[in-house]
């Protein structure tokens, strides 16, 4: 069942044709920790960005390998874009931007992003 999510004035919409995850890796690195994110990964061909692709922006950081996706209207970044170990693409998107997850209830697995 494919879920939806935006960044918060709504000027990013974009769908994932996934089940829901039940869980979220919560990283500690410096960008996010300071964003407070909860990400879920998935294969780039099930994400679909609905609109919005004139109001994003992108940042990237330390090795430059992830380019972060964020609103230039409200500042929100719904989700990044980068590649898997295997060099397959990936969507890494932010589940505090899909109202529809409940957020207490997913398991979070710990990333040591402070370390890498």
């Amino acid at each position: 069942m494919p879920f939806e999510g935006s960044c918060h004035c709504g000027a990013v919409r974009f769908e994932v044709d996934a089940q829901p995850p039940q869980q979220a890796i919560s990283c500690n690195c410096s960008h996010c920790r300071r964003k407070g994110f909860l990400l879920s990964f998935f294969p780039a061909e099930q994400f679909t960005l609905l609109q919005g692709e004139e109001a994003l922006f992108s940042y990237r950081f330390n090795t430059h390998k992830i380019e972060h996706r964020f609103c230039r209207h409200c500042g929100t970044q719904p989700f990044a874009e980068g590649a898997s170990p295997d060099g397959s693409a990936v969507r890494a998107v932010n589940l505090r931007c899909v109202p529809s997850i409940d957020l207490d209830a997913l398991t979070l697995q710990r990333f040591d992003g402070a370390a890498a």
